[in-house]
């Protein structure tokens, strides 16, 4: 058993003995790069520390541990071990003691600052001492919150310890190799500050900042450094306050040293192939010192296939309202769905497999590469006027795109846009179907029934079809399913086409036209609704008042509830039973499936008052009859700017009327088409189960359709499913999505816009907007938060982890881009302004306020409220 081991002796390989930390020191000491001396402590010591240690996951877990090892003795072996290595560095050298767990500094999760560190230790039994305490921090209160919400089984980590070297610092501090606020890759982030780099890594200080790119200094910005945190002689260390008249401008480090950095970054990244996050020191004789290096784990992954040049990416899955990761047999489908859009216009892929060259993946979601658009004069005309239909935040990214040099428009002709438009026209039959909408609307309207009909018998699969037969239906179906449900949109666009000219007849805006798309016919989904609500209207309350929704879906699948309700659920099944949440990826269950969310709801309509002006069918009828008044308001504003207009109008709103809700049959049909070929694809599932290829027949989803295909000759696929399952489980756990995302990995919507009036500005720290009540708090120590509530406070250490899992905001006096409370708020997915003055008594607890972690700016309902009481 090795239980010590020197920096040289370790490589990255080696997490399980000597954890991530050490293993990162041992990798970056191997390539060369400047470490101070030291060596680690294995989990192998750990293990024998901690023998005994009772595991039982019950409230007292990290009381009981903690306890175990600061009152255990340290086995006689292992004390010999640290005294003999730690004389080994130099007589009564200084030293930092820091933890080193195996589950830290991993590619998903950081665990920044969960374990605990001791700097400038002096003497062999003050580290022996320290080493105690390394151990026991593994089962502080804070860390073992942290492993639960990261998954982490807590008898599968273990603890190392690293005794290293002090630096002398002049300066010290954190170094990003990319912007953790932006994402953009190879942008170095530096905050500095004097002394010890513990004061920028746990918040305590507003450092200096520098922002590097291509031997460039973007940025400079002078933080007040009204804290130094300096070694004591003989070990421990001291925090000075240092006062200063006015802002203290001067900066801590050179621009020659800040390139010296950035340098030394890139070479930490290039040769980890991946964004880091490092700690270093600079040395009283100029020296440049890594401590720490470790990925970078907040950076939302860059799109793939790569592609020369600067892309940009819009989000699929956030504009469907489906933030987490698709399966692989939903990103297959998709890729099919794709090639067959990309068909309509004449670009379809050699491989229908493959999916459109417009289509990538990025974190397991689909992104849609908008490049050419923006690159053409057509694309940014049509791009927009799109957008605003369905993403109308998209809209100003967009637009602000359109100034950015490296995206100017390319010199091309406009007759490819043309062409596809015209073959686009030519195959949903475009001129015919508009004539169609604005001549007959009843013979409109039955021809988009007569799709979802064609959809029905195209879904039907022979019950004696084979495994690989209904693989390639599921193949054809897919991709024949846009070019068939896009035939609508024609008659969709004809009534939103009618609007636009309605609003140019009236002359009024058509955001004070909005009323008129209220209470809209022809809309599946309100349909759903209200044939969800008719059944409540129907039903007797019992049992659904005193059942918990488990027990309703029991009885429902044994036939045991009341028989209108039983037949009713099942006939509302049959005709929505395809649909259910997260319902674009096909490995998703449906409703039919799992029947239990349609059953809450109406266990939920059951408690309200049918005669209320707040059920479903009155609210529906409210709003056909503002539509109403609101179309004979436009209409009437026409007829007062010419007598001609107010017919015309009225036809155009009618029309409008008509055929808008239809808005939402394209994607109706589409879930219809995914559910069938889930269907089918169970039923290969249950084929490669019954072959030993698969553990159950859900599996399948883990696959690819060409996976699927080859898996019927047989072999074994369940490793590869379970790992699949980790990592779809590990990104469902990403908290933050972007809305668009260009090639070097920047969020346009993370960029800085300028402060609204008003705002108290702070630096940047993790990007997203959001709005709500603040809860100023002092001391976490009994401090409760309401989720979705903006937490208001000092500075943050890893004692505060606990109040940022129902946060809903971070706002911090101190601190910069950097400093744990940042790099906690990244990584738990929440907006966050650090380095705010005097935040804590500009803003009341109870205040509503808004939060822009892009910009850096928080602004309050009423800036000039008196000091708050905190909580």
């Amino acid at each position: 058993m090795n239980t010590a081991l020197d920096f040289s002796e370790i490589d990255g390989g080696m997490l399980a003995e000597v954890g991530g930390k050490a293993a990162n020191l041992g990798e970056l000491t191997r390539a060369g790069l400047p470490v101070p001396p030291g060596w680690v402590l294995t989990t192998d010591a750990y293990g024998l520390a901690a023998t005994g240690l009772d595991l039982t996951p019950d409230g007292t877990l990290a009381e009981r541990a903690r306890r175990h090892l600061l009152e255990a003795p340290v086995p006689d072996a292992v004390h010999e071990t640290i005294v003999k290595h730690y004389a080994a560095l130099g007589p009564d050298v200084a030293v930092a003691v820091r933890s080193s767990a195996t589950a830290e500094d991993l590619p998903f999760a950081s665990f920044a600052g969960q374990q605990d560190t001791y700097l400038n230790v002096v003497g062999a039994e003050a580290v022996v001492e320290a080493v105690r305490r390394c151990w026991a921090s593994l089962w502080t209160d804070r860390a073992v919150a942290y492993r639960e919400a990261n998954g982490i089984d807590h008898a599968a980590v273990r603890l190392a310890v690293v005794v290293q070297v002090m630096v002398d610092a002049r300066v010290a501090g954190v170094m990003f190799t990319a912007n953790p606020v932006t994402g953009r890759r190879r942008e170095t982030v530096i905050d500095a500050s004097p002394g010890l780099g513990e004061a920028v890594v746990s918040g305590a200080v507003n450092p200096d900042r520098f922002v590097a790119y291509d031997g460039d200094i973007l940025e400079r910005r002078a933080g007040d450094k009204r804290v130094v945190i300096r070694p004591l002689p003989g070990g421990g260390t001291e925090r000075v306050e240092v006062a200063h008249d006015g802002p203290h401008v001067e900066l801590c480090l050179t621009d020659a040293e800040v390139l010296r950095l950035a340098a030394l970054g890139r070479r930490v990244e290039d040769h980890y192939g991946a964004p880091q996050d490092t700690e270093w020191a600079v040395g009283a004789d100029g020296e440049i010192w890594l401590t720490q290096a470790r990925p970078i784990t907040t950076l939302y992954p860059l799109p793939e296939p790569a592609r020369p040049g600067l892309r940009v990416y819009f989000s699929l899955n956030v504009v469907q309202g489906v933030m987490g990761p698709l399966t692989p047999m939903g990103l297959a489908a998709f890729r099919l769905i794709g090639g067959g859009a990309a068909g309509i216009v004449g670009h379809g892929p050699a491989d229908p497999l493959d999916g459109p060259a417009f289509m990538s993946v990025s974190g397991q979601r689909l992104w849609l590469d908008l490049t050419a658009a923006l690159r053409s004069r057509p694309g940014r005309a049509v791009l927009p006027r799109a957008l605003t239909l369905g993403e109308a935040r998209g809209v100003a990214l967009v637009r602000r795109l359109f100034d950015d040099p490296r995206l100017e428009l390319a010199r091309s002709s406009r007759r490819p846009f043309l062409r596809g438009l015209a073959r686009f026209a030519r195959r949903v039959h475009l001129p015919s179907r508009v004539f169609l909408a604005l001549t007959a609307p009843e013979r409109a309207l039955g021809y988009t029934r007569r799709v979802g009909e064609v959809l029905d018998r195209r879904l039907r699969v022979p019950a004696t079809a084979t495994p690989a037969q209904r693989l390639d239906h599921a193949e054809r179906l897919l991709a024949a399913t846009f070019p068939s449900i896009v035939s609508v949109m024609p008659i969709v666009l004809t009534g939103y086409g009618l609007f636009a000219l309605a609003g140019r007849l009236s002359g009024l805006p058509l955001g004070e036209m909005q009323d008129v798309l209220r209470g809209l016919p022809h809309n599946p989904t309100t349909e759903m609704d209200l044939k969800l609500w008719e059944l409540a209207t129907r039903v007797e309350p019992e049992p659904f008042a005193e059942l918990t929704v488990a027990e309703l879906v029991r009885r429902y699948e044994a036939g045991e509830l009341p028989p209108v309700a039983q037949r009713g659920v099942a006939a509302f099944l049959a005709e929505y039973g395809h649909r259910g949440v997260a319902e674009i990826d096909l490995g998703v269950p449906r409703w039919s499936e799992e029947p239990a969310h349609i059953l809450g709801a109406l266990a939920n309509y059951l408690r309200m008052d049918a005669g209320s002006d707040l059920a479903p069918a009155a609210l529906f009828a409210k709003g056909e009859a503002q539509a109403r008044a609101a179309a004979a308001r436009v209409t009437a504003a026409a007829r007062a700017r010419g007598r001609w207009r107010g017919p015309v109008t009225r036809f155009a709103l009618r029309r409008t009327r008509a055929y808008a809700g239809l808005r939402e049959l394209p994607k109706f049909y589409l879930v219809k088409a995914l559910s069938g070929v889930r269907h089918s694809l169970l039923a290969v599932g249950e084929h490669l189960t019954g072959l030993g290829v698969l553990d159950a027949p859900g599996d399948v989803f883990f696959l690819d359709l060409r996976e699927a295909r080859a898996a019927l000759a047989g072999g074994d696929l369940r490793e590869l499913v379970a790992r699949r399952r980790a990592e779809h489980e590990r990104e469902s756990r990403r908290r933050h999505v972007p809305r668009m995302l260009l090639s070097d990995g920047t969020e346009p919507e993370a960029l800085a816009t300028p402060a609204a009036e008003g705002a108290l500005v702070g630096t940047a720290a993790s990007a997203g907007t959001v709005t709500g009540r603040a809860r100023v708090v002092l001391d976490p120590v009994g401090a409760h938060l309401e989720p979705g509530e903006i937490l208001v406070c000092p500075s943050t250490d890893p004692g505060w982890t606990p109040l940022f899992l129902t946060a809903g905001g971070l706002v911090m006096e101190m601190g910069g881009a950097m400093s744990h409370g940042a790099v906690v708020a990244r990584e738990y997915g929440i907006p966050a302004v650090v380095g705010v003055a005097d935040a804590t008594h500009r803003i009341t607890t109870g205040q509503e306020i808004e939060l822009d972690g892009a910009a850096g700016t928080v602004t309050p309902s009423s800036p000039d409220q008196a000091r708050t009481t905190s909580a």
